[in-house]
């Protein structure tokens, strides 16, 4: 562990720091008095008085590097792919039998949730780097390049190291194949080259993002000293539950014996499953609006500045170069996962050296989450696929852009609440414009213009089946008069819409 010092001479709290704390239980919190009961029997976690980000990957320039690369993809995907969920987690247990546990060669900070889990992922990453801890980040979807998905120092691993790393586990891969009744699914071969490649680095401590749910995720086979819970919403839910609640009964299941969790604000349902999880497993729980918080922002040039209420006191003049209400609570789950991993809360009352915080955090990116790639007019990606994601993002490009006319470029997969994604962004979008990306899960584009035009009015929808056509056409719409010269493009409704997007604006 990091030699660096863990509190600064600001760090403790006193009467005013308490006060001003309060705020954030009344503006954050609606909890139910019945929670109340779960908490009695639980722990509650408060104490008492890295590099840059790499950015995306391109194609290797090597033809033969770029060949092999190809060769894995196309290994990989022609397995069960990540969307196909099965209730078990035999196959990936055998794999990391024969491959030696190489996921208990560290540390872990395993999170889940609905929405926001890879930015979190990121600015964990971030502060665990900066005390100097070599880290491991596995992540997905992927933006544009599969590399992407297993990270070391910050940035996505070489396309070489990751072709090594997929033929160096091959054999054993082929050797669980043939002995259960179902292949490997990608995702599980994911998970087992990330956790592979994490302890032949090795890393001090891995940051893991779960792929779907929880408790049968494949990433589950690690064992985290600290499970991270973003917010709870719909989605998936032909696999997961139909409510926040019962999504939280899969998605409790990294929260492992003795754990800590981190909570962020949840619907009351799901966080009554989530404490009860707790409770059985005796973990120790801080919360939002409770432990942390967000104690004030600002919009700021490039994003916002923040004061963060961390387990072991105050944070302030936090820059994030991030937009978005969304982003800054991020950020305060982000603080207190990585103060609970140094035993703040629990064995320490102190807080984090504050510059190497604020450094941190001010080296934070996340390709696609608000991201502007162009300007004159300004465009700007975002991956939100739900309406909760479309939600936030709304609310936060209207108020980090203040756009005089914003039209949306959406492609989003048939399996999503689509019409929920589009109600979200209607009172945003002066027109929308809809099309669909390269994945089979894409919704049509006639079908998801019949839904844009429910919600919208045949005058204010477009239909441009192919995403560069989709992309000139918002451009041109943006453009089109001299009175709106404030006007921007946002593509959404996927992360593969995203990525292609991406790529066609010359990003990547």
């Amino acid at each position: 562990m990091s030699e660096r010092p863990l509190n600064d001479d600001n760090g403790s709290t006193g009467p005013d720091d308490d006060d001003r704390f309060e705020g954030i239980v009344d503006a954050e919190t609606d909890r139910d008095p019945d929670l109340a009961v779960i908490e009695a029997g639980s722990r509650t976690l408060r104490a008492q008085a890295g590099p840059p980000q790499g950015d995306i990957p391109s194609r290797p320039e090597d033809p033969e590097l770029d060949r092999a690369l190809r060769e894995v993809e196309t290994e990989l995907a022609g397995r069960w792919p990540e969307t196909k969920l099965d209730p078990s987690l035999v196959r990936v247990e055998a794999l990391m039998d024969i491959l030696g546990q190489p996921q208990r060669a560290y540390p872990a900070i395993h999170i889940t949730g609905t929405n926001g889990k890879t930015s979190t992922a990121r600015m964990i990453e971030s502060l665990l780097a900066a005390f100097d801890l070599r880290t491991g980040r596995y992540t997905s979807p992927h933006i544009q390049s599969i590399t992407e998905r297993i990270s070391l120092d910050g940035a996505p691993i070489s396309a070489e190291r990751f072709v090594e790393t997929y033929r160096d586990i091959e054999p054993y891969v082929r050797m669980v194949d043939d002995r259960e009744e179902h292949r490997l699914s990608f995702f599980e071969v994911m998970t087992a080259m990330a956790y592979a490649a994490f302890a032949d680095a090795p890393v001090d401590v891995a940051v893991v993002e779960v792929g779907m749910g929880g408790t049968w995720d494949a990433t589950n086979v690690v064992d985290a000293s600290v499970a991270v819970v973003t917010p709870i919403s719909l989605d998936h839910t032909d696999r997961l539950g139909s409510t926040p609640g019962e999504i939280a009964g899969e998605k409790g299941g990294i929260v492992k014996q003795d754990a800590t969790v981190v909570l962020a604000q949840q619907p009351v349902d799901a966080a009554q499953v989530l404490l009860k999880r707790a409770v059985d497993v005796d973990a120790t729980v801080a919360r939002e609006g409770m432990e942390f918080g967000v104690v004030s922002r600002e919009v700021a040039v490039g994003g916002q500045q923040l004061t963060l209420r961390g387990l072991g006191g105050e944070y302030p003049e936090v820059f994030l170069p991030l937009y978005g209400a969304h982003q800054a609570h991020n950020a305060a789950v982000a603080l207190a996962a990585v103060e609970a991993f140094f035993g703040i809360g629990s064995q320490h009352a102190r807080t984090l050296d504050i510059d190497t915080v604020r450094r941190a955090f001010a080296q934070v990116s996340s390709p696609g989450r608000l991201e502007v790639v162009r300007r004159s007019p300004t465009v700007v990606l975002d991956a939100a696929h739900n309406p909760a994601g479309a939600q936030v993002t709304a609310e936060a490009v209207t108020e980090a852009f203040g756009f005089s006319r914003l039209i949306g470029v959406v492609g989003a997969s048939a399996d999503k609440d689509v019409r929920g994604l589009l109600e979200a962004f209607e009172p945003v979008f002066a027109e929308v414009v809809v099309t669909r990306n390269s994945a089979p899960r894409s919704m049509d584009p006639d079908e998801l213009a019949a839904i844009a035009v429910e919600v919208f009015g045949a005058e204010r929808v477009q239909v441009e089946p192919r995403l560069d056509d989709a992309l000139e056409a918002a451009i041109t719409l943006a453009e089109e008069e001299a009175e709106f010269s404030g006007a921007g493009v946002l593509v959404t409704g996927s992360v593969i819409t995203v990525g292609e997007a991406r790529l066609l604006l010359g990003k990547g």
